[in-house]
């Protein structure tokens, strides 16, 4: 029998609109009492009484026993988090960066107080990569997990590979349609797929990797050669983040730029959606694909967690009880692509071997292989304006 779940929501954004808009064609034997807003002034599309600005009246209610996180702030929704669940309350979040930065004391707290923290629309939309990787994939020794995380830069990148818009251009749209802020650096910088891949390793490999500890490169220094050389080549550019199991012993973490070509699956994922490539050893290669931007997607991932919650459902993380003999590394050599203006760069980076390599007055790029640890010593200079990167798969 499922159990009644009486539920306080913190945020009522375009995730919480639409999660509320499922809900209400739904007979799913819970209730919603209370929202927590910031805005009181904000104009709602339900009755005031509703709404609150003061989190004790969530936090507090020993009626409520479900709390649904849906802020933006990530301290602050790590704080409510921590709260609620050490009062006995269940937690439903897609908070993706609450929950990279401190996964490992959640799971401590879950485990102490018997609570639940469900996280499904933190990672890829409307895609269920979390619960495949912890329920299908739980006794499969996964090769590595990839793909296209962030919805906001593919859909810049369609429309600079498809319809030949500027970079600038495609990206205040995303910004008019709601995919990417006014601050689009969590975006376009890698900064957003890398809090999920810190996510997706954990449920993949057992293994828990601070998000300032991986390297992330995003697409924010794309320039107009970087775009002609790929479609020279018959390529296009994704913003890839992988969790890759290498050599038996260690996991590697890494966001960066990928020129792909038609033979891959990612190559024909555009705009807001999201694709992830599971290599497992017996499954063999699999493919998810989906929205991974919007409120009716994401909200249907966090329903879908609520849902669960009325069965007791928890995460076992199954992976870290047989993870010992994996270990974090950045010890893993790449082929990649470099756009560059200063010869000294090529020098610093120590490539361990140059394949191409090609001058003229306005381009000058590199193609070979260099280790990841190069990559992620020398990152404020591959920041700098006139250097891209890229992998080659």
């Amino acid at each position: 029998m499922s159990n009644k779940l009486t539920i306080g929501m913190f945020g009522f954004g375009v995730v919480g609109q639409g999660l509320y808009d499922i809900i209400k064609t739904k007979n799913l034997n819970l209730e919603i009492k209370k929202f927590v807003i910031k805005n009181a002034d904000k104009k709602r599309t339900l009755p005031a009484d509703l709404f609150s600005t003061d989190a004790e009246t969530i936090l507090a209610d020993p009626e409520i026993n479900t709390v649904v996180e849906l802020i933006d702030d990530a301290e602050a929704a790590y704080k409510l988090t921590v709260r609620a669940l050490k009062s006995g309350k269940n937690v439903v979040s897609a908070n993706k960066k609450m929950i990279a930065s401190h996964l490992e004391e959640l799971v401590d707290i879950q485990h102490e107080y018997g609570t639940s923290l469900l996280y499904e629309g933190a990672v890829c939309g409307s895609i269920p990569i979390i619960r495949n990787l912890e329920e299908y994939y739980d006794n499969e020794l996964l090769h590595s997990v990839s793909g296209i995380f962030n919805g906001s830069s593919n859909y810049i990148l369609s429309k600079v590979f498809n319809e030949n818009q500027q970079y600038a251009d495609a990206l205040k749209k995303a910004q008019e349609l709601g995919f990417a802020e006014t601050d689009p650096t969590l975006d376009v910088g890698g900064y957003d797929p890398k809090f999920k891949v810190c996510i997706v390793a954990s449920h993949a490999y057992g293994i828990y990797v601070k998000p300032n500890d991986v390297f992330n490169i995003g697409i924010d220094k794309l320039g107009q050669q970087d775009i002609r050389f790929a479609k020279e080549k018959n390529l296009k550019i994704k913003l890839i983040p992988t969790a890759k199991e290498i050599d038996g012993n260690k996991v590697v973490l890494y966001v960066l730029p990928r020129l792909v070509g038609k033979e891959s699956m990612l190559y024909n994922v555009e705009n807001e959606n999201n694709g992830v490539l599971v290599k497992a050893a017996f499954a063999d290669e699999q493919f998810f694909y989906g929205k991974g931007a919007g409120g009716h997607p994401t909200g249907s991932a966090v329903l879908s967690d609520i849902a669960a919650l009325r069965y007791g459902y928890r995460y076992e993380y199954k992976k870290h009880l047989e993870s010992s003999a994996l270990n974090y590394s950045q010890d893993y050599l790449l082929k990649v692509y470099l756009r560059y203006t200063d010869d000294q760069l090529i020098e610093k980076l120590n490539f361990s071997e140059i394949t191409e390599r090609y001058y003229a007055a306005d381009f000058k790029y590199v193609i070979g292989h260099i280790n990841l640890q190069q990559i992620a010593a020398h990152k404020a200079d591959l920041d700098q304006e006139g250097n891209f990167i890229a992998e080659i798969a």
